[in-house]
């Protein structure tokens, strides 16, 4: 695939216009992906709200103890009952950093998924937790991956990475540096286990720092291909102990095209819905992204900033996909297409 854009010019991408932008995208996405827009049933189960690192641009973590959840194994396994009746093909579990919660609870619960639902692939753990747990039990991040493989974890998304920059990350939380989470996703894929990779953005940060976490998540792309797709989002500045403007469609616009252009060996650039809405993630198919994320038939930390969050429908995903005149596709965790809605 022929270039568009010099890596030398990376750091001049926001001058350009949306239009300019969007052109180059959607060029590489025509190439690289077609037409095909794909997306997954899925669930994210927040396990716990209980977190030390207690992130200025968190609204979920508990304030006090009158706040504080710890699901039960017996509820974890009734929400993936749920999904799956509702056919879902990946569970996310992602929660809070919890001392109470070692490494032999999160086995057990694993565990217990693949017993009952065998088909059911488990997409959980973002780096943080994974760093965290190898700091509670004193293991390296290898050791942790392996014990959560052979109980059942399947593969790892992308959450807390916010802005891979350790000035935005020492502004923003106690989750550790940047080459802690690219450790982790190093040996992931090491073990097998793919990854997605994300960015949170609108926050804190030079437009600089975006182009530098895009290279390195491209850097390590190189190394391992192990990552499947790249989700950029924004902030939600509601409730949180940061306060900003919230970030416009426009900049998300020329985020998403942007990590197009940069990320050239990245296959999948994932919309969100969730923090855009739909309208503004169906507009983003003409900007490089060529996945519409998941149904998210639960999730509890974006709402908890106050955006309202109702699970998408196959039939609202299809709708939205088609809106932006392309063909929608159902997907599972490996982007393997499992139906076309022709």
């Amino acid at each position: 695939m022929r270039s568009y854009v010099k890596p030398t010019d990376y750091y001049d991408l926001f001058s350009m216009s949306l239009h300019e932008l969007g052109e180059i995208a959607d060029k590489i996405r025509r190439e690289k992906c077609g037409d095909l827009v794909t997306f997954v049933v899925d669930t994210n189960i927040n396990y716990t709200n209980v977190c030390v690192s207690k992130c200025k641009f968190c609204a979920f973590y508990a304030r006090d103890e009158s706040e504080a959840f710890v699901l039960s194994e017996k509820d974890i396994l009734r929400k993936v009952a749920k999904a799956v009746e509702f056919g879902a093909t990946q569970i996310l579990m992602q929660g809070g950093l919890n001392p109470e919660l070692d490494l032999a609870w999160f086995e057990k619960v694993f565990s217990s998924i693949k017993e009952k639902f065998p088909a059911v692939h488990i997409h959980s753990l973002s780096p943080p937790e994974i760093i965290f747990l190898a700091k509670l039990e004193g293991l390296n991040f290898e050791e942790v991956l392996l014990r959560l493989k052979k109980a059942g974890l399947d593969s790892l998304p992308g959450g807390g990475a916010e802005i891979l920059s350790d000035r935005v990350r020492g502004m923003l939380s106690k989750k550790g540096k940047s080459e802690e989470w690219l450790e982790v996703m190093k040996a992931a894929h090491e073990l097998g286990m793919p990854t997605t990779a994300t960015m949170m953005f609108g926050h804190v940060e030079k437009e600089e720092e975006i182009i530098e976490h895009l290279l390195k998540i491209r850097e390590l792309q190189e190394e391992t291909n192990g990552f499947t797709a790249f989700i950029p989002w924004t902030f939600q500045p509601g409730r949180s102990e940061l306060k900003v403007e919230k970030a416009s469609p426009v900049k998300y616009l020329k985020v998403v095209a942007i990590s197009r252009i940069v990320l050239d060996n990245f296959r999948n650039i994932q919309a969100s819905w969730l923090s855009q809405g739909f309208d503004v993630a169906s507009l983003s198919l003409h900007f490089g992204a060529n996945d519409f994320g998941g149904t998210l038939l639960e999730e509890k930390v974006i709402s908890s900033t106050g955006k309202k969050h109702t699970p998408a429908r196959v039939e609202q995903m299809v709708r939205a996909i088609r809106k932006a005149g392309r063909v929608p596709a159902r997907r599972d965790t490996y982007y393997n297409v499992l139906e076309v809605y022709l």
